[in-house]
């Protein structure tokens, strides 16, 4: 199988987590899915882009806004299929072997990963669970998931909108149905519930995708779900 796929990750300040990231996408690499790696760059004021310049991607930077350095990624983007990550998410071993069997099906269909958190407990696996369950009745997988899509597709779709909160689910309402859960698991930072608290951080998540169903510009969103 030729090499068909653009990852993109968007990063700010992202030096904790970044290698863990990029390492587990070495086994892509191995089975020949991967044709670059492009790193779009908020401003990072840590080693950020040191990291992602030895690790050989393509970086860009300008402001920050996770839906304008998507957009800015995707566009220099050059393979057929795109895998958009978070740079805090990190996926799991068989990972690349799933999405070649995805690719291989040729259906085009746009799919995801199975969340769940880089901590054991109840509430990680609650929180995990539910966004899990989210994602198949509603089709409303989040950004921490991945997202594979063919670059046609996302085109057709608008691409992600540059706003700085709820840009993957901009998008992801717009893309065809079904979107497709792939049977490997994206481990994703559990710092911001941890410092916040798993329910509180859970409730606010909820009221704050409440919100902008209900209209609710995204940069004041984004302000109160930083505070």
């Amino acid at each position: 199988m030729p090499a068909e796929i653009s990852i993109v990750i968007p990063t700010l300040n992202a030096q904790a987590h970044l290698p863990g990231c990029l390492a587990a996408l070495m086994e892509g690499l191995s089975a020949g899915l991967i044709r670059e790696l492009i790193v779009s760059d908020g401003g990072s004021t840590d080693a950020t882009c040191r990291i992602a310049d030895e690790a050989g991607a393509v970086l860009i930077r300008g402001p920050a806004s996770r839906g304008g350095q998507l957009r800015r990624g995707i566009a220099r983007a050059r393979g057929r299929w795109l895998l958009v990550l978070h740079a805090d998410t990190r996926l799991e071993p068989g990972w690349a072997a799933a999405v070649g069997a995805h690719l291989a099906a040729g259906q085009g269909r746009s799919a995801y990963f199975r969340l769940a958190f880089c901590e054991r407990g109840l509430m990680p696996a609650w929180v995990a669970g539910w966004a899990n369950l989210r994602s198949r009745l509603f089709g409303l997988p989040y950004g921490d998931q991945g997202l594979l899509m063919q670059r046609a597709v996302h085109d057709r779709a608008g691409g992600y909108p540059d706003q700085p909160l709820m840009e993957d689910v901009a998008l992801v309402r717009a893309l065809p149905r079904p979107l497709i859960p792939l049977p490997v698991r994206a481990f994703t930072s559990a710092e911001r519930y941890r410092k916040a608290g798993w329910l509180r951080r859970g409730a606010r998540n909820l009221w704050t995708l409440a919100r902008y169903f209900a209209g609710a510009d995204p940069e004041r969103l984004a302000a109160s779900y930083r505070r």
